[in-house]
């Protein structure tokens, strides 16, 4: 792997991921289903190119709708069930990967944070990323 190669994994190894170069943004969500998700407050994703994963293993898919009503394809490990990475109408020319599969304490910070109006209130960052209520609508 070259400095520029990050690896996300599943937690069993059997799904991973490997991202080229920087992502191209991070986003911290606080959307209902991304709490449900990944069992926390909160989900974080790191948006590649899709020319810039590569995907090693196999995966279960998982279709829902996201709140704002567009499709999301979640893919996850077909063995321990961590979801790894996903497909989105609203960016369908990237792939999302979850930031806690890199299990990387120095990956870069979000920069956008999302569907804050179900943020738990006792949540804060180091660092003031935009803010958003929902997708697309900026917090004053």
């Amino acid at each position: 792997m070259s400095p520029m190669t990050r690896m996300a994994r599943c937690s069993c190894g059997k799904l991973q991921v490997e991202a080229r170069d920087e992502p191209k943004f991070v986003v911290a969500c606080h959307c209902m289903e991304c709490q449900r998700r990944t069992g926390s407050v909160f989900g974080v994703s790191a948006y590649f190119a899709k020319g810039q994963i590569s995907i090693h293993g196999v995966s279960s898919l998982y279709v829902r709708e996201g709140q704002d009503g567009r499709k999301l394809r979640l893919h996850f490990c077909p063995e321990c069930g961590s979801s790894v990475y996903w497909e989105a109408e609203i960016r369908p020319e990237y792939f999302g990967v979850a930031v806690g599969a890199f299990a990387d304490p120095e990956f870069p910070v979000p920069v956008r944070s999302v569907w804050e109006q179900s943020r738990h209130p006792w949540l804060s960052f180091g660092h003031e990323p935009d803010r958003f209520i929902d997708q697309s609508t900026r917090r004053s």
